[in-house]
């Protein structure tokens, strides 16, 4: 037998990890609406997690008008998850709706808009890498990352007299 098998009648223990953070549990939706970090004019997110090793957030993404969000690409591959309302992008025919999935490959330029007969929609997405702006000939005009997300995030925070409560999503 190995010096690690158990015998028969002992279970077989298996130690935490030092260093690895907390899990995160908390309302999605907040009942504080200074939770709410404004992005553009009527377009807010909720940050949930903050993973600084991987590059990694999710958050709400709340939209409250109609109208193009942003034109943009990723390097990673994004899932998200429609809560309210519906959106949809400029260059394919589907129409993301209240508890559709979406999945955005890797690279893909898009543009995302919320349509006319909605004012109101609420997306979780999890990101890997970087969200680059793009125009519409595909240059770069700016970008945000689980960097940019908590610096923004932090200074809302602090500014609406909530404190440091990002660093609880920091991983």
């Amino acid at each position: 037998m190995s010096p690690n098998a158990a015998s028969a009648n002992e279970p077989v223990r298996i130690a935490p990890s030092p260093g690895i953070p907390a899990e995160i549990a908390i309302p999605a939706v907040p009942e504080d609406p200074r939770m709410w970090v404004p992005q553009a004019p009527n377009v807010w997110f909720r940050p949930l997690m903050l993973n600084t090793v991987t590059g990694q957030w999710c958050n709400l993404l709340k939209v409250t008008a109609s109208g193009i969000v942003s034109r943009h690409r990723h390097p990673g591959a994004v899932f998200g998850y429609v809560i309210e309302g519906k959106w949809h992008y400029h260059e394919h025919p589907w129409v993301a709706e209240a508890g559709h999935f979406v999945y955005e490959p890797p690279g893909e330029i898009h543009t995302l808009a919320v349509p006319e007969d909605c004012d109101h929609m609420v997306t979780f997405f999890n990101i890997s890498g970087a969200m680059v702006y793009v125009d519409d000939d595909g240059v770069q005009t700016g970008y945000e990352d689980v960097f940019t997300k908590i610096e923004m995030a932090r200074a809302h925070y602090e500014s609406v007299g909530l404190g440091n409560v990002v660093d609880d999503l920091i991983r």
